[in-house]
C-alpha cells in the first residue's frame, strides 16, 4: 500500500505510460544519450533489463532516465524515512498555578517547566483565578514574574502575559544555544 502512495506521490511515467514523440535520454550512468523516439529509448532501457522513467516531463523535449524504478522507489521511501527519523517536533506543555500558590508548590512547580525547556519543549504557564480572586489579577502577575525571574538562566519569555477569562497565561521557550 506504501508503494501505491509513493506512486500517486512522484506521478512519474514509465515505459510504455510515456506519450513525447521524440524524448531527451539519460542513461543509468547518467550520461546524455541525446534525443530519440520513444521505442528506440525503451528498447535501450529493455536491452539493459531497465526501466524508461520520466524525471522532466514539462521539459521541450521530456527527459527521461533509464533505471531501475523498483530500487529507485525503495530509495525514495528510505530518505523519507530517515527524514521523519531526523525531526523533532515541539510540544507546548503547560503548568497551573493560583493566586494563592504557596512557595514549595511553585517551586516545584518550576522545576517541572525547567525540566520541560530542558526537554526543548515550550511551556504555558497559567494561573486560574476563582470567584473573589478575580480582584487580585495582580497577585497572578507577581506569580508569573516569579516564575520569569527564577527560570531567566534557561528560558525566555516568548508571549508575555495576557488575561483572557479566568486565565492569565504567559508562553516560554528556552534559550537558543550558538
Amino acid at each position: 500500500m506504501e508503494e501505491c502512495d509513493i506512486l500517486s506521490a512522484t506521478k512519474a511515467r514509465r515505459n510504455k505510460q510515456i506519450r513525447a514523440k521524440e524524448i531527451r535520454v539519460v542513461g543509468e550512468d547518467g550520461n546524455q544519450l541525446g534525443i530519440m523516439s520513444v521505442p528506440e529509448a525503451l528498447e535501450r532501457a529493455e536491452e539493459s533489463g531497465l526501466d524508461l522513467v520520466e524525471v522532466a516531463p514539462n521539459a521541450n523535449p521530456p527527459v527521461c532516465k533509464i533505471m531501475d524504478y523498483g530500487k529507485y522507489l525503495y530509495e525514495e521511501k528510505k530518505r523519507a524515512q530517515e527524514a521523519k527519523k531526523r525531526q523533532t517536533q515541539i510540544q507546548v506543555k503547560e503548568v497551573k498555578f493560583r493566586p494563592h500558590t504557596d512557595e514549595h508548590d511553585l517551586l516545584t512547580k518550576v522545576r517541572h517547566i525547567r525540566r520541560f525547556i530542558d526537554d526543548g519543549d515550550r511551556c504555558k504557564v497559567t494561573v486560574f483565578f476563582r470567584g473573589r480572586e478575580l480582584a487580585h489579577k495582580d497577585r497572578g502577575q507577581m506569580i508569573l514574574d516569579r516564575v520569569v525571574e527564577m527560570l531567566a538562566d534557561v528560558a525566555k519569555v516568548e508571549q508575555t502575559s495576557r488575561f483572557e477569562g479566568r486565565t492569565m497565561f504567559m508562553v516560554m521557550a528556552g534559550l537558543s544555544k550558538k
